[in-house]
């Protein structure tokens, strides 16, 4: 395994807290991601489904996990299953997890190989009257493809018609928002390694270095220290294209005097980082991109300020928004008369501003949410305002990763240079 154990009360600790939101009679069942086919006989490199790891810790295909707390066998309220290995799948595949490794894993006692689930299942719903099924959901996000958990659904539904099925998503969804100090330290260490990317990447950034080449440093850095890769694909942007939100081609030169945008992150055992930092290609700001970055800087860090419990994120966006606006004003991108004279569905920020400031990190770079829910203790943010000037030809964006706590946001990326004096000190050094 890439990364150290973690401990594995976490995940027992996560599967109690599920189990008792569940009503009376009930069995959960969480089914493995599908291995996607790439092209040829190849797959596209594994990732866990997020909800079956938070349960379980088991990094491996064709997994599922069985949680019913009212099972008269007690042994029985926790059942994973796993593929059983054997010579020709160890021999083109690899190992794969003994009951004994997922036990260790896992902190679940039984353990059964997968060929013996549809046996067990049928035992599981003669004693249950609800259902509860882990299907995708996330409300900004829809996909073509049919998931695993969705086709067991479907199958499940028409062997067991007369069952009340139920959705395990909003009830694994108030769990992750909140971060136990397990989670809190793995998506720390995560930070910690996107830190020593973006070191690295100050050191190397010059005129005439491409994009790709920059990511290349970083993502060198990560796998060094143990990260999965990128938590997300990673945008490196310089010059015009800082100003396109989702840029990921990464493939051209940077020029002196542009400035280059990162939004990147490191994966550290399943945990994301999510870090935006905008710097000069030739090591010096201009004044008039010091003029904007300085701008961004202070709305991100009265931004961060207003991550205190209670608050919610509708309320957040809207003083943001408004202190965008008159920075905004201030440096005489529009006035306080064409604020004053705009279409409110059409502010004039927006034409620089397009962007939500945070969203929730964790598991997922865009972890599990509720945006009416307000901010607790134990949530972590992004809080990433910008500025895209178009014309000319320049985006910028900090963003940083915070911890709400009772006494206050904590910023979990403080180590990470954002100061613009601090940027050039370490960028003049090479």
């Amino acid at each position: 395994m890439r990364y150290p154990t973690i401990d594995p009360s976490l995940f027992g600790l996560n599967r109690k807290r599920f189990a008792e939101k569940l009503l009376p009679q009930s069995v959960a069942i969480f089914n493995a991601n599908d291995e996607y086919p790439r092209n040829g006989d190849q797959f596209h490199h594994y990732r866990q489904h997020s909800d079956l790891f938070y349960l379980s810790g088991i990094n491996q295909e064709k997994s599922i996990l069985i949680i019913a707390p009212d099972h008269p066998e007690p042994k029985n309220r926790e059942i994973l299953f796993i593929i059983q290995s054997n010579e020709q799948l160890e021999i083109w595949s690899g190992h794969k997890f003994t009951k004994d490794e997922a036990r260790e894993i896992s902190g679940i006692k039984n353990v059964q190989w997968i060929s013996d689930f549809e046996l067990l299942l049928r035992d599981f719903m003669h004693l249950s009257e609800n259902v509860y099924l882990n299907v995708f959901e996330y409300p900004k996000f829809l996909s073509d493809v049919v998931s695993r958990d969705h086709r067991f659904a479907r199958q499940l539904q028409e062997m067991f018609p007369v069952h009340q099925y139920r959705r395990a998503a909003p009830i694994m969804t108030s769990l992750r928002m909140i971060k136990s100090q397990i989670e809190i330290d793995l998506i720390k260490k995560a930070i910690e390694i996107t830190g020593k990317a973006f070191t690295r990447a100050l050191k190397f950034v010059k005129p005439g270095v491409t994009e790709f080449e920059i990511q290349a440093e970083m993502e060198h850095e990560f796998l060094m220290n143990r990260a999965n890769g990128n938590a997300y694909l990673p945008i490196i942007a310089s010059g015009k294209n800082s100003c396109v939100l989702h840029y990921i081609e990464n493939d051209e030169e940077c020029k002196d005097g542009d400035l280059v945008l990162f939004d990147f992150g490191a994966e550290y055992a399943n945990y994301s980082a999510d870090v935006s930092r905008t710097i000069p290609v030739n090591g010096k700001f201009t004044p008039r991109q010091r003029l904007f970055y300085e701008l961004v800087l202070r709305v991100q860090k009265q931004a961060i300020a207003q991550l205190f419990v209670g608050n919610t994120i509708e309320k957040y966006n809207a003083f943001v928004n408004n202190l965008m606006e008159e920075e905004m004003v201030k440096v005489g991108l529009f006035t306080a008369e064409d604020v004053k004279n705009q279409d409110k569905e059409k502010p004039h920020y927006k034409k620089y501003f397009m962007h939500g400031t945070a969203h929730h990190l964790g598991l997922d770079v865009h972890d599990a949410s509720n945006k009416y829910q307000p901010f607790m203790p134990g949530m972590v943010f992004t809080c990433e305002p910008g500025i895209y000037l178009r014309d000319e030809g320049f985006g910028i964006r900090i963003e940083n990763n915070i911890l709400i706590t009772e006494n206050g946001p904590v910023d979990l990326t403080s180590e990470i240079p954002r100061e613009a004096e601090d940027i050039e000190k370490i960028m003049a050094k090479g």
